[in-house]
């Protein structure tokens, strides 16, 4: 059996060879995009990227490659993803299309972001993996709070119950609640009356505040006496005395009208006849 350098001078090998470096297959990617300025090449790498992206993005569908797979794959393709956007701009700088404002989003509606995570997709099966699976179940953000000023958007005359009375449904019924409470309140009003009039006493006559000096006295010589037979030992507090005559209630208006009098016979010169 000949060896690996054997088969690589035969004269097929050497063929073959000189066919690609004519056609460039042989030729590696740029690492850098912007080192690339030949427009046509740009395209050229941008392709072949796509069809890498491709045939991982098909590999990563199947479950059965294990975690740590799947997890690789993953990764060059979010890799490859961002190379692309790379000889995007180059070209869109060389002068050609803009891919990334007019082009179809590829390969945007296979992946998936964390929210709150931009830029890295899952494919595949890793939206699977664990921890990623509960990443995506995460609630959603609380929605923002309104504004006062978008709440008062909403308010006018029927939040203030302005209109309610137009509907032609709520002025009848008030008007018989209205009704009914009257004819409540009259029959009320009348069992009241009714009933007064069948037990109505004779109401005693007002005291009178101007009663005699001798029926004033009589009452305080009642009260004194009373206190005596309560408290013998003058045990719930001192008693008080009057030592001097106290004016009655005519007295009292007898002295006012004198005063009165005198200050007017003072004001217009008049002499009292008692003191002449």
């Amino acid at each position: 059996m000949a060896r690996n350098a054997e088969k690589a001078m035969t004269t097929l090998a050497r063929w073959r060879a000189a066919k690609e470096a004519e056609t460039g297959k042989n030729e590696r990617r740029p690492y850098l995009a912007s080192e690339c300025k030949d427009l046509q090449k740009c395209e050229k790498w941008r392709l072949e990227i796509i069809r890498e992206i491709s045939k991982k993005v098909a590999q990563i569908q199947n479950a059965g490659l294990g975690e740590f797979r799947i997890r690789d794959l993953n990764d060059e393709i979010n890799k490859l993803l961002r190379e692309k956007r790379h000889w995007e701009n180059q070209i869109s700088d060389l002068g050609g299309p803009h891919y990334r404002r007019y082009g179809p989003k590829m390969f945007d509606a296979e992946g998936r972001e964390v929210p709150g995570n931009r830029g890295y997709k899952y494919f595949g099966a890793a939206k699977d993996l664990p921890g990623v699976r509960e990443l995506f179940e995460q609630e959603p953000p609380p929605p923002p709070k309104k504004t006062r000023a978008e709440l008062m958007k909403d308010i006018d005359a029927d939040y203030y119950g302005y209109r309610d009375d137009d509907d032609g449904i709520l002025l009848p019924l008030e008007e018989k609640a209205e009704r009914q409470a009257f004819q409540r309140a009259v029959e009320e009003w009348k069992q009241q009356r009714a009933g007064g009039e069948a037990g109505k006493e004779v109401e005693p006559d007002e005291e009178d505040i101007y009663g005699s000096d001798a029926k004033i006295a009589s009452d305080d010589l009642a009260k004194q006496s009373e206190q005596q037979k309560d408290d013998p030992m003058g045990l719930l507090g001192p008693r008080f005395t009057a030592h001097v005559p106290v004016p009655s209630q005519k007295d009292i208006e007898a002295a006012l009208l004198r005063k009165r009098k005198l200050e007017l016979m003072k004001k217009y010169g008049i002499e009292d006849d008692e003191d002449m």
